[in-house]
């Protein structure tokens, strides 16, 4: 007769399965490799059956390991879901928030409302996930999420606060006799989640024009006051620069969405209601900056 298994124990098999290996399984729950591999070694014995097939390549799971790491995935979501039920309840904004947004949102228009918000929610503790790359707030990546989108999740709830303009900027002292086309330009990388405004480049001048590609919205920005290029930029980073102009008006196909979004479990919480409706109304008043509407700041 087979020991009973343990929750912990369908979460070491899980982890070993996802990393395909015992050194990142036993890293990411917290433990050494030695104690992983004992674990695991009790439990294929308790089973009597293996879970794991050792290749050089890696950790491959056989089919019981399989339906252990399905069951372990349903565990952890009804755990999570369980968690996001019970914190719902609580009255007082109080207790950790993490909040994910990208570096370009971040830096000049979002810190200073966070700060604010800190002051009028002293009892709320951020912290903050700077990403290019969307979060899973189903798994608790995050709690919320500031997000340029046209497609949010339908998993997820929030609110349109506004459209991100989009428009073409050089330097100020830029040399307006030389045709667009034939300046040099800088590029954001399609890996950066912005392919339009990529692809947008690749529509407007010849790709030896193209001097410098990067995956941050913050450097491509600080490439272009610098003067190695001209290129596009969101109007709320390239406005307020005063060593940039625009060289063309906001482009409707590079606009995005600003969406403040959550899980439907936790929008009833009180720490993410505070969050939502007080940096929600403080982006909702900058609107016009957002959407290119103040050219210079």
């Amino acid at each position: 007769m087979t020991a009973p298994l343990a929750w912990d124990d369908f979460r070491l098999v899980k982890a070993i399965s996802d990393q395909r290996g015992l050194t990142q399984a036993a890293e990411r729950l917290g433990i050494n490799h030695s104690t992983a591999f004992r674990r695991l070694g009790q439990i294929e014995a308790s089973l009597r059956t293996p879970l794991f097939e050792r290749h050089r390549t890696g950790y491959v799971p056989t089919p019981a390991a399989e339906e252990m790491v399905r069951i372990a995935a349903r565990m952890e979501e009804d755990v999570l879901a369980f968690t996001r039920r019970i914190e719902s309840c609580g009255l007082t904004p109080a207790g950790e928030l993490r909040v994910t947004t990208a570096a370009s949102l971040l830096t000049g228009l979002l810190t200073p409302i966070l700060a604010a918000f800190c002051a009028r929610c002293p009892e709320v503790r951020l912290d903050v996930v700077v990403s290019e790359q969307a979060l899973n707030l189903a798994k608790r990546d995050a709690d919320v999420a500031l997000r340029a989108t046209n497609d949010p999740p339908d998993t997820l709830v929030g609110r349109r606060l506004a459209t991100i303009a989009w428009a073409l900027y050089g330097r100020a002292d830029l040399d307006r006799s030389v045709p667009l086309d034939a300046q040099r330009w800088v590029s954001p990388a399609p890996r950066l989640g912005a392919a339009a405004a990529a692809r947008y480049v690749q529509e407007r001048t010849a790709p030896e024009r193209v001097i410098l590609r990067l995956d941050t919205v913050q450097g491509l920005a600080d490439a272009v006051e610098s003067g190695i290029g001209i290129g596009p930029l969101p109007c709320v980073i390239g406005d307020p620069r005063p060593g940039l102009v625009r060289l063309s008006a906001p482009e409707p196909e590079l606009a995005a969405g600003l969406w403040l979004l959550t899980h439907p479990d936790l929008r009833r919480a009180a720490r993410v209601r505070a969050f939502l409706d007080f940096v929600g109304d403080a982006l909702t008043r900058q609107r016009d900056l957002i959407e290119g509407g103040r050219p210079g700041g």
